[in-house]
């Protein structure tokens, strides 16, 4: 291979990996969507410990499967005044993705992203489905925890709490009670997707 032909690849090579850079440049884009869905991407970025600017690369890829559903899903006689102005960072590429699709269908911008955010509906079934688990169990756990701090006091009087006994006992019912709160902590996060009105995400 000639001396030419390899500084030819390196730069094609060069210009390939450039292309990827910018596509993945962080963009600050503001749209006009309802706070519903503002809050469904704050809720899932921060369950499934992705960024915004991910979940946007994510929702805006399948092309063909938000022309259908801007397609199928007119919005010209939809109510748009409980809409909300929003700056968010996302990608170059997202960026891209929505010029290009505001070229196959008649539909805003902001429509696009709604339509976009709209496909987490499966995802924010699961998760309110399993926010109700998550307190089911931890009404039961709490349950379990009063009942270990009653035992825990007649522990007291049989064996007193100088006795080794109780100081085992009782360091299991601190751990367990650092433990609780974590948990505590968990699903009282999970309470802002219980609130949600989910007829907001239907097609």
């Amino acid at each position: 291979m000639s001396e030419s032909t390899k500084e030819r690849k390196n730069r094609s090579l060069l210009l390939k990996d450039t292309s990827g850079l910018m596509e993945q440049k962080s963009v600050r884009a503001t749209f006009q969507i309802s706070p519903e869905f503002i809050e469904a991407l704050s809720i899932l970025s921060s369950r499934l410990g992705l960024k915004q600017k991910s979940l946007f690369d994510y929702l805006l890829e399948d092309s063909d499967a938000l022309i259908a559903i801007a397609r199928s899903n007119p919005r010209k006689n939809v109510e748009k005044k409980d809409r909300i102005q929003k700056t968010f960072v996302i990608s170059q590429k997202s960026l891209s993705s929505l010029k290009k699709l505001l070229n196959e269908v008649e539909s805003s911008r902001d429509d696009l992203v709604e339509y976009a955010i709209q496909r987490l509906l499966p995802i924010l079934l699961k998760e309110r489905n399993q926010q109700k688990k998550r307190e089911i169990a931890l009404s039961e756990m709490a349950q379990l925890l009063e009942h270990s701090i009653e035992l825990m006091s007649k522990i007291e009087k049989t064996v007193g709490k100088d006795d080794p006994l109780y100081e085992y006992y009782l360091e299991g019912i601190m751990a367990y009670q650092n433990a609780f709160d974590k948990m505590e902590n968990l699903v009282q996060q999970g309470k802002r997707i219980s609130r949600m009105r989910m007829e907001r995400f239907e097609f």
